[in-house]
């Protein structure tokens, strides 16, 4: 039983992926969601976190086989220790302005404070990511070479 993290920040394709994963066939799923994570106030500030209970459940459970499990969250440090392996998925700022710009999924990042605050964070999460990660991968390359390298960390 392998435990993937896919993460990165806004717009490197982690919800791309995990939806990738899942129509391959691979038990994947997706954090940054409303079921697993939630906004919190966190010392005055609006903190992204995953719900604990629900991701430690999940993470517990035995009878799922291979995981991969995307997302970023400012508590996911906690459960660092729970995965075989962190993907980080990083890009280059014009690449990560660019589709924040042209998604349709997902609004995040088409407000100017929230795209200023995505430039902070991969000022400062993103070489925290880095520090954890076992994998770094180009989430700029065509998601055929993405992939395939994700699925080996299980094969």
């Amino acid at each position: 039983m392998t435990r993937v993290l896919i993460t990165g920040m806004s717009a490197t394709g982690k919800s791309t992926i995990i939806r990738e994963l899942a129509a391959r066939g691979y038990n994947a799923i997706d954090l940054d969601s409303p079921a697993w994570s939630e906004y919190r106030d966190i010392d005055g500030t609006s903190e992204w976190v995953w719900r604990e209970d629900r991701v430690r459940s999940l993470l517990d459970s035995t009878s799922r086989g291979d995981l991969f499990v995307s997302g970023c969250a400012s508590n996911q440090g906690e459960f660092a220790r729970r995965f075989d392996h962190v993907v980080l998925l990083s890009a280059p700022v014009a690449v990560v302005l660019e589709r924040l710009a042209s998604r349709t999924t997902n609004d995040f990042g088409k407000d100017p404070a929230e795209r200023a605050r995505i430039l902070d964070d991969i000022a400062q999460v993103e070489p925290l990511l880095r520090r954890a990660a076992t994998l770094e991968l180009d989430a700029s390359a065509p998601l055929e070479r993405i992939v395939p390298a994700i699925t080996a960390l299980v094969e």
